[in-house]
């Protein structure tokens, strides 16, 4: 039972607790909103206050008065006076904020035309009144881009060493802040990236970009530069809950408006020391003075606000100047006076500036400077150096003369030759080595170096008598002396090696020390043997290709000769042309045929091997003997080259080949034919020649199995009809079809004998492909 009761009672004492910690947190939130309200409220009174002033000023009256003509003019003019505020402090500014807000009210209509002034004015006011950093990023957000659609503003800080600090933030959770309160040099973010680039940054989605930053990275984000006085001293950085589509210029330059009035608390020892101090100043001088190479001290100087030059505020002692003048007339010039091309070659001012702006440093090995000598430009090399120290820049620069710039090149040259130089005093056995001398001979750089009268102890025994008189030359005789030898290292390393060395002699004509050079040839050597072994190895192949060449020649003349007399059976005459090419290497597989069958039936063919050499000289054997023989069967052309086909596929190393067959019936006069890929025949009939039909038919060798059509063709009496390979029309600067037309013109024209039209036909051809060419014309006789 007592149990029981004390259950009502905490369940009783629970159900009242839950109702007082509701009304606790409500109260808490309203409260909160109450002072987020009264902060409002002050700055919009403090942006009136400045309204009132400025009527003060133009109406010369009392504070009094001047409210109560701030009442009348508002309620005569419809709006606000908030709005009447802002539009007056606007007139009165003229400053950026002025130029933002007037140039969106004349891009934008509608009723809330004045809201951009207002917003931006009681922002202002704002941040002119808050006391740290915190309250500012809390009134921009409030006053300026919660109404944009934005949910969260940081304000970041840019140290002298480029590091990022978070002075500022609102509507981001306090833990996130911590996260981000120090962003080293170097590290990749959106801010860092505008302050970098000096430039605004809009992003649609953050995530999309893949660039860091603190708060939420699905949405869009601003990240606008803040700036005085040509340095830059932090970035303002807005963020949208949700990705944003590219801003109007007027929204764009409402942000940067916003980016100049936080530029006011980032300036102001609420955030960091005033950047420029005396003691900065004089431990920089002092730190110029104790370097070895020429220094400039630079301070900036502002034109309005602006950056508009560096005065040099001092030269060290070790200053060289590249044209030449003396440092006292350098210092306390402006850069531009003292180095009018600064901003042109070389691009030195806009990197001063760059450094100025963003405090990370510059440094160049090498850099090309210009400056003006007598008017005439003179263009050095130095390496560079520019640093930031509070608002002064440290320019250091060490040019390279001529000869620093020539030892160099001979170091490159030693390097790139594999020489290595030497110099031995005779008096007194010093010997002095290069680098590249201790790496031919495999030795520590910090090893003694041989001397050299050792030499012949450190090389082949087969080179020991060439080393010897090369001493004997450079010594004895005191000339100048070469040799090569192959020189043994300590770890047995063999390296082709040549030594070129002369003599110095006093006047006297005595001895007194030794110069001279020795280049690892190895590389050399090693190709002179590939280059041998590849010049014997192309020689057993010319010859083998000539053997091969030759072969094929008098196997294309044995089987088909340049020309042969001309055939007549049963009124028909053939007649045939085979003209090969010029090119040894180029031996074709054209061949031709025309023999009487049997059955007292002609067969005519014109074939074409793809390739050169003696394989195709080969492939034409082998189809032209198989065609003979199944001709002999009986059948007709198509089913002869589907046979053919065949044989090309299977039965031989897959030979490509194009081919026309034709029977010709002398009873009958008719030509019953088929073709494999190859141009028509050409009949000429009554002075007019023309093309018999494309039959069907691949090529032979391409497929295993083919099916080719046939044609029949009725001859009559002084009717003509050419079969050709390509090589008699083909060109290479004409299609095919052109090359065909051609020809059909020529043999239009014929005239003579049928062995005089051949010939003709030959003479007046103009293919250029080096190609074999054969002909076979076949004439009609009258009944």
């Amino acid at each position: 039972m007592a149990d029981s009761n004390a259950r009502d009672s905490e369940e009783s004492g629970g159900s009242v607790a839950r109702p007082v910690f509701t009304r606790l947190a409500a109260t808490v939130e309203r409260l909160r909103r109450e002072v987020y309200q009264a902060q409002a409220t002050a700055d919009g009174r403090a942006l009136v206050e400045m309204a009132k002033g400025v009527l003060v000023e133009r109406l010369r009256c009392g504070p009094a008065q001047a409210a109560l003509q701030l009442d009348i003019l508002s309620e005569q003019a419809g709006i606000t006076q908030l709005e009447l505020a802002a539009d007056l402090v606007n007139q009165a500014a003229r400053d950026k904020v002025s130029a933002a807000v007037g140039q969106f009210l004349r891009r934008t209509a509608g009723p809330d035309e004045a809201t951009a002034a207002v917003r931006l004015r009681t922002a202002e006011s704002g941040l002119l009144a808050a006391s740290d950093t915190q309250r500012v990023a809390v009134s921009v957000l409030e006053h300026a881009v919660a109404p944009l659609g934005a949910t969260a503003v940081a304000i970041w800080s840019a140290g002298t060493d480029a590091a990022l600090s978070l002075v500022g933030f609102a509507g981001i959770a306090a833990h996130e802040a911590e996260r981000w309160r120090y962003v080293p040099p170097g590290v990749a973010t959106l801010a860092r990236q505008a302050l970098v680039e000096r430039d605004a940054l809009w992003v649609g989605s953050l995530g999309a970009s893949g660039v860091p930053s603190i708060g939420d990275l699905v949405g869009g984000r601003a990240a606008i530069p803040v700036g005085a006085g040509g340095k830059l001293l932090g970035v303002l950085e807005v963020c949208w809950p949700h990705p944003i589509e590219p801003q109007p210029p007027q929204v764009r330059r409402q942000f940067e408006a916003l980016a100049e009035l936080c530029a006011h608390i980032l300036e102001s020892d609420l955030v960091v020391a005033p950047p420029l101090s005396r003691h900065v100043v004089s431990d920089l001088v002092r730190l110029a003075d104790g370097l070895f190479d020429p220094a400039l001290v630079l301070l900036p100087s502002l034109d309005n606000g602006a950056l508009a030059d560096f005065r040099i505020h001092h030269v060290n002692a070790c200053f060289v100047d590249p044209a030449g003048r003396h440092r006292g007339l350098i210092s306390g010039a402006l850069l531009f006076e003292a180095y009018p091309m600064a901003a042109s070659e070389g691009r030195l001012f806009e990197r001063i500036e760059h450094v100025f702006a963003t405090g990370e440093s510059y440094r160049a090995d090498r850099m090309m400077l210009t400056e003006l000598v007598d008017q005439i430009p003179l263009t050095v090399s130095a390496a560079l150096s520019i640093s930031r120290h509070g608002a002064a820049v440290l320019v250091v620069w060490r040019v390279e003369d001529e000869a620093t710039r020539l030892a160099a090149l001979l170091q490159h040259a030693q390097r790139l030759g594999r020489v290595g130089g030497f110099e031995e005093n005779v008096a007194n056995g010093e010997i002095t080595w290069s680098d590249q001398l201790f790496a031919l001979y495999g030795l520590a750089p910090t090893a003694d170096p041989i001397p050299l009268a050792q030499l012949p102890d450190h090389v082949h025994e087969v080179d020991s008598d060439s080393v010897r008189q090369f001493l004997r030359t450079l010594l004895r005789y005191r000339r100048p002396a070469s040799t090569a030898f192959r020189l043994i290292r300590p770890d047995g390393v063999t390296r082709h090696s040549r030594i070129i060395a002369e003599p110095v002699l006093d006047t006297a004509g005595h001895l007194l020390t030794i110069r001279g050079v020795y280049q690892d040839v190895s590389a050399q050597h090693w190709t002179e043997i590939a280059l041998s072994a590849t010049r014997d190895r192309l020689t057993h192949t010319e010859e083998h290709a000539a053997e091969q060449s030759l072969l094929a020649r008098r196997l294309q003349q044995a089987i088909m000769p340049d020309a042969q007399p001309s055939t007549d059976a049963f009124g028909l005459r053939i007649a045939v042309r085979y003209q090969p090419t010029q090119q040894d290497h180029l031996v074709g597989g054209d061949w031709y045929d025309a023999i009487v069958l049997p059955s007292r039936k002609i067969l005519v063919s014109v074939g074409d091997i793809a390739g050169h050499g003696i394989t195709a000289a080969t492939g034409m054997v082998v189809l032209r003997n198989a065609l003979r023989g199944l001709a002999a069967t009986g059948a007709g052309p198509g089913q002869m080259l589907t046979w053919l086909n065949v044989v090309a596929h299977h039965l031989t190393d897959r030979i490509f080949a194009t081919t026309i067959c034709g029977l010709y019936d002398p009873q009958t006069r008719a030509l019953c034919w088929a073709r494999a890929g190859h141009l028509p025949p050409v009949l000429v009939r009554k002075g007019q020649a023309s093309s018999l039909p494309a039959l069907k038919g691949m090529i032979l060798g391409a497929s295993a199995e083919a099916t080719y059509e046939e044609g029949e063709l009725q001859l009559e009496p002084d009717d003509t009809l050419l079969l050709y390979t390509d090589g008699l029309i083909e060109r290479r600067d004409r299609n095919l079809d052109h090359c065909v037309e051609r020809l059909l013109t020529i043999s239009a024209q014929f005239t003579g004998s049928l062995d005089d039209r051949l010939d003709d036909l030959l003479a007046d051809s103009d293919a250029d492909t080096d190609d074999d060419t054969c002909v076979v014309g076949i004439y009609v006789g009258p009944s």
